[in-house]
């Protein structure tokens, strides 16, 4: 059995919170996965341009709420 490498929490800091200028909040809120797409470390994954950004809301859309019920 393979041991999982460890991760450099202070490397994946750094890159999160000064390169892409995340809060601390926003930061922890990721997944390791998150974090991998948003610093382009998956070799593999289409980069997140306006078309791919246009194409994940088509598919994933926020669920519109009535701002004024309850009001």
């Amino acid at each position: 059995m393979s041991r999982a490498k460890a991760l450099d929490w202070p490397a994946l800091m750094r890159a999160g919170m000064v390169g892409l200028r995340l809060t601390p909040e926003q930061f922890w809120r990721l997944t390791p996965a998150e974090l991998r797409l948003m610093l382009n470390l998956d070799p593999q994954a289409e980069p997140m341009d306006r078309a791919r950004l246009t194409r994940l809301m088509e598919a994933f859309p926020d669920p519109v709420t009535d701002l004024n019920k309850g009001t």
